[in-house]
């Protein structure tokens, strides 16, 4: 199910695709990007290429991408492999962490928002309000850790505090009661799958804080 409100947004009607940007230098750092620009890293590159690799297996008919250079950079190895052009949607950007963008992320602390900086509902609505702009059979998604975020509280699945792993294509599909997500690997095989249902249930603890789900790092 979906939350409240957000029925008529298109591409909820269909399958759909998500991939995190590769690694960046401050993920490879451990600091707070938000809506500073940093650059892919020497492994955010061919992490990027590999993500284009295994989509080239899919259906993706449409990209759509963060106007940030680390998803831009990344959408457009997916684009060379699909043949397939990149449309920039400015409200699937990265959250505004104002005056703490830059710092560890450990300066980050659970449900305080600096007064400089966006606030999660404002956030929410921008990414959602974005989101309303997505059209195609089977769309892809380039953007963020924080707009994976708003995704999984959209479609009710469980959210986690660790970040979703870089350059991790994902693929999204409605089912009886709630919404599967797959991700996608090189080798071809589907380790786990997560679902979410009307209660917010998680069905296959691959991706629960004990099982552990591959990550690098948070924005």
């Amino acid at each position: 199910m979906l939350m409240s409100g957000h029925e008529s947004i298109p591409v909820f009607g269909r399958p759909f695709c998500f991939l995190r940007h590769g690694e960046t230098e401050y993920n490879a750092q451990g600091r707070i990007a938000g809506s500073y620009e940093t650059a892919l890293t020497a492994r955010g590159h061919p992490q990027a290429r590999t993500a284009a690799e295994v989509l080239t297996r899919t259906a993706v008919t449409d990209i759509f991408a963060s106007p940030m250079s680390r998803a831009l950079d990344t959408a457009r190895y997916v684009a060379d492999s699909l043949g397939l052009p990149i449309r920039v949607i400015e409200d699937i950007a990265e959250r505004d962490w104002g005056s703490l963008e830059g710092q560890p992320r450990s300066a980050r602390q659970p449900g305080v928002t600096p007064p400089d900086a966006e606030t999660l509902d404002e956030f929410t609505q921008r990414v959602v309000r974005g989101l309303g702009e997505i059209r195609g059979d089977l769309p892809l998604i380039v953007a963020h850790s924080g707009v994976f975020r708003v995704l999984c509280r959209t479609l009710n699945f469980v959210e986690q505090d660790r970040a979703v792993t870089n350059a991790l294509p994902l693929h999204f599909e409605r089912i009886d009661h709630g919404w599967r997500m797959t991700p996608l690997v090189s080798i071809g095989l589907h380790p786990w799958t997560l679902t979410s249902t009307a209660r917010m249930r998680l069905v296959g603890a691959a991706c629960s804080r004990r099982a552990g789900l591959p990550h690098l790092s948070r924005a």
